[in-house]
């Protein structure tokens, strides 16, 4: 059974999470860590809870979701994955985080692409991929049946969904995503948002202001 922990870092609050299983496994979904605090902060979890990290991997590829990657791939050896789609955007890593006034010059390269066809192991545990574009092109959520939960990125948060202003974004494709994957999925399914608390898909489908 896979269970997670998260982190909130950088100065835009994004949720960083840690999957892990019974065999101190790991994974890094997102890591934004920002300075040198929030590094000691994720790293001193694996080491206090002697996990093994696997490899990252990212829910897209904006600027908040990437900044501790680099990091992460430097410390521990490891893979990093995104959707192909938003290899743009990372890409553009450097100008973006100029255009919101900081330094990023430490932008990192994925290493594999994750298709919407994977399923993602980790020892017995498996992740299903889903492709939800909207947010950013290659927007992916990754779901544990198992569990019980989702982990969104920034389609859908607590009360809203992901902005869809920025390059590669449009409001028509994000809305279809949800309701065409992430709300076929059971009613009680957490849902792990990139920004802000957690929530549930029966809590959205029934109250979410974007989505009646």
């Amino acid at each position: 059974m896979l269970n997670v922990a998260f982190f909130t870092f950088n100065p835009f609050q994004e949720n960083t999470y840690i999957i892990a299983n019974e065999k101190k496994q790991c994974w890094i979904v997102d890591p934004g860590m920002y300075d040198d605090q929030e590094v000691a902060a994720l790293k001193g979890y694996i080491t206090d809870n002697q996990l093994q990290p696997q490899g990252i991997i990212n829910t897209h590829a904006h600027i908040d979701h990437i900044l501790g990657v680099q990091e992460l791939i430097d410390t521990y050896h490891i893979s990093f994955g995104i959707h192909a789609d938003d290899l743009p955007i990372l890409q553009r890593a450097e100008a973006t985080a100029a255009m919101f006034g900081f330094e990023f010059k430490n932008a990192p390269k994925q290493t594999h692409f994750i298709s919407e066809k994977d399923e993602l192991k980790l020892g017995d545990d498996t992740l299903k991929v889903f492709l939800v574009p909207g947010h950013s092109p290659g927007s992916i959520a990754f779901y544990y049946p198992a569990g019980q939960w989702v982990i969104s990125g920034d389609v859908l948060f607590n009360g809203s969904i992901g902005r869809t202003d920025l390059p590669g974004g449009d409001y028509d494709t994000l809305i279809n995503s949800i309701r065409t994957h992430l709300f076929t999925l059971p009613n009680d399914t957490q849902v792990l948002s990139g920004h802000g608390p957690a929530t549930t898909i029966g809590d959205e489908k029934a109250d979410n202001p974007f989505l009646k």
